[in-house]
């Protein structure tokens, strides 16, 4: 029987693909968990793909503002891909990824933002590597501050009533900032962020969210939980940072020296923003153990749209010629530079849309995609020219994992 994909017709059949797509991660549904999706997931967003009645497999994406050079733009934040262990090997997921693209550019949004579960699904979809994080695992004994004055400024710890006032405001001014970070709604914040069952503690224990004020102010947040683990008398938990970010430099600073001063600490880990004064904040970077990750992916669903919409630096034009096997409305060439625009011009760099995506927001140059044999120059100096156009002045992060 042929498989067919569609959103749901009722709650109950939602909740039946919702149940399928637990299913196809090894995890249970409850119904807790089913109310909090719903507020989130609008259900014409979520696809499930059924042979005859039975769901097999689900995609669905988010109604996301993310954060791009110069300004932002409305992206699908693709998640809850999975196909049961009984249907996969049938190209179902690859009708999901057409058919969500289709959805999504009818939807007029530009842009698709997805964490891969699998890193090498996406690139044959046009998704590329576009804002890399950095996983911390550093050890708590070895930090110290490079330049170690007084801390300045105060740090309380909150509850979730007053996190969800003062947290918000915060985050907005720093996304706002930072390509490739995403936005969040009053109900993403409730039922992501500040929520806190058990099951999501694995082990470890309830979230806290500490404020840092200067002048009364707030300045800076973080939020983490601790890992509790002893061995013969001696401490050997975790503090686990869920973020933590500042407005300044400065309030970064003294949100970092808060976390990794908190007593009955082995190890802190998270996920760090490469763009972070961290590592050159510190006198044994090593200690840090930083390692790096492919982070979030991006998919130029509309190229046209999304290159005009962000800014560039001063600089001569470059014509790029773009391949996409999976978009055909975006298959041609662009000229970028006072402005965007089409042109039958001869190219001075070819490149697939994945790789487009890879420089989109400043993570990758002309220059690092040509030695990775991801684009190739067709006119002399035609990679430095580009990369003085898309050239960011500090690398994307994403913090929100979906």
């Amino acid at each position: 029987m042929a498989i067919e994909i569609r959103s749901a017709a009722s709650a109950d059949e939602l909740r039946t693909g919702m149940k399928a797509g637990a299913t196809g991660f090894g995890e249970e549904l409850l119904d807790d968990e089913f109310e909090r999706h719903v507020k989130t997931m609008p259900p014409d967003r979520f696809l499930t793909a059924f042979d005859g009645a039975a769901p097999v497999g689900t995609t669905a994406s988010y109604a996301f503002t993310v954060t791009i050079p110069g300004g932002e733009l409305p992206a699908a934040g693709v998640t809850w891909v999975t196909v049961l262990p009984s249907h996969r090997r049938r190209g179902i997921l690859t009708q999901f990824m057409r058919h969500q693209l289709d959805d999504v550019h009818e939807r007029g949004e530009p842009l698709a933002i997805l964490w891969a579960s699998e890193a090498v699904i996406y690139g044959r979809f046009g998704y590329g590597v576009a804002a890399p994080t950095l996983a911390l695992n550093a050890d708590r004994s070895r930090f110290a501050l490079r330049s170690d004055a007084d801390a300045a400024g105060t740090v309380r710890l909150v509850g979730a009533d007053e996190a969800e006032a003062v947290l918000p405001p915060l985050h907005e001014h720093v996304r706002r900032e930072i390509p490739g970070m995403v936005a969040r709604s009053p109900d993403w914040w409730t039922t992501h962020r500040l929520a806190d069952p058990e099951r999501w503690r694995r082990g470890a224990g309830p979230k806290f969210w500490a404020v840092y004020e200067r002048d009364g102010a707030p300045q800076g947040y973080a939020q983490y939980r601790i890992k509790e683990d002893w061995d013969e008398g001696f401490s050997r938990s975790e503090l686990r940072v869920h973020e933590a970010f500042g407005l300044t430099p400065e309030a970064t600073r003294e949100v970092w020296r808060f976390l990794f001063g908190i007593d009955l600490i082995e190890r802190v880990r998270g996920s760090l923003d490469p763009g972070s004064q961290l590592f050159l904040s510190v006198l044994d970077p090593r200690s840090l153990r930083l390692r790096v990750g492919e982070g979030l992916w991006l998919r130029l669903v509309d190229v046209e749209a999304a290159l005009r919409a962000r800014t560039y630096a001063a600089g001569d034009a470059v014509v790029l010629d773009v391949g996409d096997d999976a978009c055909a409305w975006n298959v041609g060439r662009y000229r970028i530079g006072a402005e965007v625009e089409r042109t039958d011009d001869a190219p001075d760099v070819e490149l697939d849309v994945a790789d487009l995506a890879s420089a989109y927001l400043g993570a990758f140059d002309f220059h690092a995609l040509a030695r990775a044999g991801r684009a190739r120059e067709r006119t002399p100096g035609a990679l430095e020219r580009a990369s003085a156009l898309f050239r960011t002045t500090r690398p994307p992060f994403c913090s929100e994992d979906f």
